[in-house]
């Protein structure tokens, strides 16, 4: 069950996110669609661009905040309830997850794919996302 704790973990979460730069962070992140991983590789490896710092800027964010439910920070349901953005990202480049990984050593999101993973609720809310995000068979 949450606890006041959560509840303003939540809304200073909420707070950071609109933050003008983190804003603007999260809506190219949300417009930018690769059509390959090496498309999504390049803007991860141009330092220095804007778009790189948005990308960087919008995916820490959410991994910031599902670190905290990983390691019982937040309550993951309630998490489950507002945190809809990180499961929208992970769902939207999932088809890139393991050629990301192939790519990097590293997994796609890491601390958002664990408390997918681990947290009934948070899967579930996750399922939704990526039905967008699966063809058509």
């Amino acid at each position: 069950m949450a606890t006041p704790q959560d509840a303003e973990l939540i809304l200073k979460l909420y707070e950071l996110r609109t933050e003008p730069v983190l804003r603007e962070a999260r809506k190219f992140v949300a417009t930018f669609n690769p059509a390959t991983v090496d498309e999504l590789l390049a803007l991860q490896r141009d330092s220095g661009s804007q778009n790189n710092a948005y990308w960087r800027q919008a995916l820490s964010y959410w991994e910031m905040a599902a670190a905290f439910v990983n390691r019982g920070a937040l309550d993951a349901d309630l998490f489950a309830d507002t945190g809809n953005e990180a499961l929208f990202y992970y769902a939207k480049f999932s088809p890139f997850h393991q050629a990301y990984q192939e790519a990097t050593g590293q997994p796609f999101m890491r601390h958002v794919a664990a408390a997918i993973e681990n947290n009934p609720s948070i899967k579930a809310k996750y399922v939704v996302f990526a039905k967008r995000f699966t063809p058509a068979s």
